[in-house]
């Protein structure tokens, strides 16, 4: 009986840290590798939770067993949006930001706080309205940076181009908030549900254990994920050239590597796996607007305590963080020292584990454990070495 339960604790462990490692995979490449504190990770997995939600809605005419694959094109499609989305806030936000810490967390705060306002307020008219927006405003600067005294004029083109735009595209919205389809919200602040296909409804049993099938298919994706990462990072030539900017920027650039390219592909890829992490996430439960403050500060305890910029770290970190959450979470300390017959014997240590057996004061005990943890350990688990920590 214990044994089994011992089994149970590791699985769900494990399943718990895939969870808490592919939302933190984004992470470690955008924070261990810029050095970013992006505040609106946890927006952009939401983004992929909706993006989900709406690739589930397009295809749900297909039938079964098309509509069985929808998944797979949910993944696409959410790490192709999230993608986008990071790649215009690190293009219009972040790279103004670039070693000023404090301006780049309350900039990606603020920006956090608007991706969750749209998701709730979202409509047709608004999103016309944001599409004319940009069309008129960078449509204009394109048109204008073909002039030769483009930068003589970019600032007093810049005055007019913004207000005007916005105008134009304000009054666009008045006017299509008039007719009530149009102006209906397609998501509002309520939580919506994603039906997982038929193949992931079940469970897979292994003797007397029973393994949800979300939750298996979860920790493959993770696996994946993970090794696509390492695979890019060790492997391929922009990983090259990541690695090389991480390590010294200044020499990179000499060496005619494109760091600006670098930094936006890398924040691209980094806010990706966070929209594949909303996309996994859909499978558990219900996703609303608020789902990215759920995972934030887990996500950065992950990356914390495995060692800023190792990927091996927050693998360790995560499975570890998720076994502990779920060994005192369950109850499952007690109920061992009862059919071992030790609640008697060892009372004060059986009453401590049965006042945080609950999800919440589990998740308060892990906290005191991980600052403990970081008070003896500052880096992490693997810490870095050489010339990066000196910078």
């Amino acid at each position: 009986m214990i044994l089994q339960g011992i089994f149970d604790v590791l699985f769900n462990g494990l399943s718990i840290g895939s969870v808490l490692l592919i939302a933190a995979l984004g992470l470690a490449i955008v924070f261990g590798l810029m050095g970013v504190i992006n505040l609106a990770h946890g927006e952009l997995m939401m983004l992929g939770a909706y993006t989900t939600f709406v690739v589930q809605n397009a295809l749900k005419s297909l039938g079964e067993p098309l509509f069985g694959a929808y998944i797979f094109v949910a993944l696409i499609a959410a790490f192709g949006v999230a993608a986008a989305v990071g790649l215009l806030l690190e293009r219009q936000v972040i790279r103004y930001l670039y070693g000023r810490p404090l301006e780049t967390l309350l900039a990606t705060w603020g920006v956090s706080l608007i991706l969750r306002q749209f998701v709730r307020s979202v409509s047709g008219s608004m999103a016309l309205s944001i599409a004319l927006f940009s069309l008129l405003f960078w449509g204009g600067q394109w048109l204008l940076q073909r002039r030769p005294d483009w930068e003589q004029l970019r600032g007093r083109a810049l005055a007019i181009l913004l207000p005007l735009s916005g105008a134009i595209a304000t009054l666009t919205g008045v006017v299509l908030n008039s007719n009530k389809a149009i102006a209906k919200p397609w998501f509002s602040a309520r939580n919506i549900d994603v039906t997982a296909p038929a193949w992931l409804r079940g469970g897979v049993s292994f003797g007397s254990f029973q393994f949800p099938t979300a939750r298996l298919f979860i920790i493959v994706l993770t696996a994946l994920c993970l090794l696509g990462t390492y695979w890019f990072l060790q492997k391929s030539a922009w990983g090259l050239r990541i690695r090389a900017v991480t390590q010294n920027r200044d020499m990179s650039a000499c060496l005619g590597i494109p760091t600006d390219r670098v930094d936006a592909l890398t924040f691209a890829i980094g806010s990706g796996l966070a929209g594949v992490a909303g996309c996994a996430v859909t499978l558990l439960g219900s996703v609303g607007p608020n789902l990215g403050t759920g995972y934030i500060v887990d996500a950065f305890m992950v990356v914390v305590v495995g060692g800023v910029g190792k990927l091996v770290g927050s693998v360790v970190a995560a499975i570890a963080i998720g076994t502990l959450t779920y060994l005192l979470g369950s109850g499952s300390v007690p109920l061992w020292m009862t059919q071992l017959q030790l609640s008697e014997a060892l009372k004060p240590l059986f009453d401590f584990f049965t006042f945080f057996s609950t999800t919440s004061m589990a998740k308060v005990m892990v906290f005191v454990v991980i600052i403990t943890f970081l008070q003896i350990k500052p880096a992490g688990l693997f810490p870095q070495k050489g010339r990066t920590v000196e910078t």
